[in-house]
């Protein structure tokens, strides 16, 4: 068996997550006293109980998803069960690299959280769209896109088959959307998000992030994080700024990504952290591969017992 562990990204999210594991595991009480500490506000009370509307705001959704991931991880490892091989959708693969070891969990809090501004910032509410596109081929998509004349839109997430997510200006956005719809797309859906991400637009707010992550300390992976913007292995600390930096301005290649960790291989998944998106992702990429999850105590309970030998 070779199992690879992906951490899920913005969306995820939900009031209440992590705290059963929270009530369970002093390993988890240890992780979000470190949270609180490090970033000075109640991270765990604002994931335990909400308000959603504060739990939703990028700043704080980033570092509470990555806490939440981060927790559902050390249980994991405490319990004798480690990846081959790791990934992690968007903000999912600063938890990938946190888990890794490539930084320390009070650094990766400090990143997510700086990471949030910086997105939220770097494009004025309301002037950004991101939508998902259902049903119709990569290339079709990019070249409907490349019509678009009333501003700037790009493929952003290659989610999986069938499944591309586009960013850009609310104007472009909204009309490649009617031109897909025209194209026979299955569905054309908004997405309820504020920050544009993975596209040009999130240019500056990627140089200076890639500014925050050169001051931090960073250390070799202790396994492999196949990375969002080449869907390729990160296996020494030079790569780590260039690629989160780039992940942050261009398209994220997550069904490559799959893709290459099944031809290496790997033959189970693990969906750690909160939600089951990508679980859902992953069995459309590859209808061969077992996938499992852990969020909570139930799901704990259950991946522990499937991967039996491996505890």
């Amino acid at each position: 068996m070779s199992i690879a562990f992906v951490f899920p990204g913005q969306g995820s999210q939900a009031v209440g997550m992590g705290k059963d594991l929270y009530e369970r595991f002093d390993a988890v009480r240890r992780v979000y006293h470190i949270a609180d500490d490090t970033l000075g506000f109640s991270l765990s009370r604002i994931s335990f109980e909400g308000p959603v509307e504060e739990l939703n705001r990028t700043e704080i959704t980033q570092p509470a998803l990555l806490a939440a991931s981060i927790a559902a991880y050390t249980v994991l490892k405490d319990a004798g069960v480690e990846p081959a091989i790791a990934a992690g959708h968007s903000l999912g693969e600063c938890s990938a690299l946190c888990a890794a070891g490539v930084f320390s969990l009070e650094d990766a809090l400090r990143l997510t959280h700086e990471r949030g501004r910086l997105m939220q910032s770097a494009v004025p509410e309301g002037k950004g769209l991101m939508a998902a596109v259902l049903g119709l081929e990569r290339d079709l998509i990019e070249e409907t896109l490349s019509s678009v004349s009333s501003g700037y839109v790009a493929a952003a997430n290659f989610n999986c088959p069938g499944q591309v997510v586009i960013s850009g200006e609310k104007n472009a956005v909204e009309e490649a959307m009617a031109l897909l719809k025209d194209k026979r797309a299955k569905r054309v859906l908004p997405l309820p998000v504020s920050v544009p991400s993975h596209c040009r637009l999130m240019d500056e707010a990627a140089e200076s992030l890639g500014r925050f992550i050169d001051l931090m300390a960073l250390s070799d992976p202790v396994f492999p994080v196949v990375n969002n913007a080449d869907a390729k292995p990160i296996s020494n600390k030079n790569s780590v700024c260039n690629s989160l930096v780039r992940q942050l301005k261009t398209p994220l290649y997550w069904e490559d990504s799959i893709k290459r960790m099944v031809s290496d291989g790997v033959d189970t998944f693990v969906e750690v952290g909160p939600g089951r998106v990508l679980s859902g992702l992953i069995r459309r990429i590859s209808s061969d591969v077992r996938v499992l999850n852990v969020q909570d105590l139930p799901s704990l309970e259950k991946t522990l017992t499937a991967l039996g030998g491996n505890k």
